[in-house]
């Protein structure tokens, strides 16, 4: 068997799904029901399988966690701070979804619930999320498929 001289970190993708309430635009989060950051908002996502793909990740785990299923979802980035996750080394495949208006969604799998938040009135975010927020509204922007500017 053949073993690597360097350490291999793991993967995880992450869900920014955003919808649109009149006036409002709305965050979908969860609340992790464990640790690390237990107790705490973030957005769904988890570890991504051995046999699957970063954005197939991002769905299963959209759905595991909060029933949800979406079909177009975009990429924003990969976030690999050193000490992003205390748990280990953990690389993050970051995603968008706009949906034209809020779905019912609630926690399930490792998320003690999902709730829509106001982009505006948002609670602290676990892990690097608040930076993961900046980059795929940056990203909305350019892409043209939200309109922040509108719900200021």
């Amino acid at each position: 068997m053949y073993t690597y001289k360097y350490p291999h970190p793991a993967v995880t993708a992450d869900m920014v799904v955003l919808a649109h309430d009149g006036n409002d635009a709305k965050i979908l989060l969860i609340e992790r029901k464990n640790e690390p950051y237990k107790g705490c908002w973030a957005f769904p996502g988890g570890f991504m399988n051995i046999d699957e793909t970063a954005d197939d990740a991002a769905r299963r785990e959209l759905q595991e966690e909060t029933g949800l299923q979406v079909d177009k979802i975009y990429q924003v980035g990969a976030f690999s701070q050193v000490d992003r996750d205390p748990r280990e080394r953990v690389v993050t495949v970051a995603f968008y979804t706009v949906l034209p208006a809020i779905r019912a969604a609630s926690g399930s799998d490792d998320a003690a619930r999902a709730q829509w938040f106001s982009l505006h009135e948002l609670p602290p975010l676990a892990f690097d999320h608040a930076e993961i927020l900046q980059a795929a509204l940056a990203r909305m922007a350019a892409d043209r498929s939200f309109n922040v500017e509108k719900y200021k």
